[in-house]
């Protein structure tokens, strides 16, 4: 575990090629944190970047959350039939790989033949309309939605199985005491259910933030970046550095250190302030 990391760290210390490398020690992190001299949220800096992968984390994981919730909540009504086929059909999602399901979403925002494109047509047609064909990966918007419609149905799943599992430790005597005592159905959800279920959905959540912020996958096979790497995340920005600008491994190793120590402080820091504030 230990090895990789240290050599990452040792790398982001030097430039150039491989096998012509030279000892630059910081200057790495300074032309990355000042955006090599440039205006800091141009497209490809390091802080635009870092915006749109913030952004890209909280829609995915809210998103994730939402629909995962409420598809367990569903799911654990026992008088629901077929209970255990929607689980199993639920899941599948989950499994298939995620560079597969990557690929199959790019091919359904084709622009010409793609899935969505052809719904979105249909419903226009039902409605007397007409649209032009939709170029998906031209805009921001429409790319980065694409990339965030992937990303949900690859990750929902997991958000409704942390729920499944985290319902059934909810004591049936709390929720029929509550609804004795003339709590609605809505009340021993909000005050009953949830604040139950939000010590397991608490990791879940922080493990799918982690997840989402170096999903490289669904960014580099989806959008690829595109428009001109606007929807580029860090993680795929970095990979770029090493594999497609002439091999820079030292500023790419750079860009894995920044992105570890931000999982690191964003992880930890909800843990300090909770410690801090029960020490007053």
């Amino acid at each position: 575990m230990f090895i990789p990391l240290i050599v990452g760290a040792a790398t982001s210390l030097f430039a150039g090629r491989p096998g012509e490398g030279y000892y630059v020690g910081l200057a790495n992190f300074v032309e990355i944190l000042t955006a090599r001299g440039g205006p800091l949220l141009a497209t490809g800096s390091f802080w635009f970047v870092l915006l749109v992968t913030f952004l890209w984390t909280a829609v995915n994981v809210v998103l994730h959350l939402g629909i995962g919730l409420a598809l367990g909540l569903v799911l654990s009504r026992p008088t629901l039939r077929l209970r255990a086929l929607y689980r199993v059909l639920l899941i599948l999602p989950w499994a298939v790989p995620s560079y597969v399901t990557a690929l199959a979403w790019k091919g359904m925002f084709h622009q010409q033949y793609g899935a969505v494109t052809g719904l979105i047509y249909a419903i226009n047609d039902w409605f007397g309309a007409s649209i032009e064909p939709i170029a998906w990966f031209s805009r921001f918007a429409t790319a980065f939605a694409a990339n965030v419609a992937t990303n949900v149905w690859l990750g929902f799943p997991f958000m409704m199985v942390v729920t499944l599992g985290a319902l059934t430790a909810v004591p049936a005597d709390v929720l029929e005491a509550a609804e004795v005592d003339g709590a609605t159905r809505w009340q021993r959800l909000t005050r009953v259910t949830l604040p139950m279920i939000r010590p397991a959905l608490a990791p879940a959540v922080t493990l799918g933030a982690i997840w989402t912020f170096n999903m490289f996958n669904v960014v580099f096979l989806v959008s690829g970046g595109d428009p001109d790497g606007s929807t580029d995340i860090l993680v795929s920005e970095a990979y770029r550095w090493a594999f497609t600008r002439e091999a820079q491994y030292g500023y790419a190793a750079a860009y894995a250190v920044l992105i570890f120590l931000l999982l690191l402080v964003t992880t930890r820091l909800p843990a300090w302030l909770a410690r801090k504030g029960a020490g007053r």
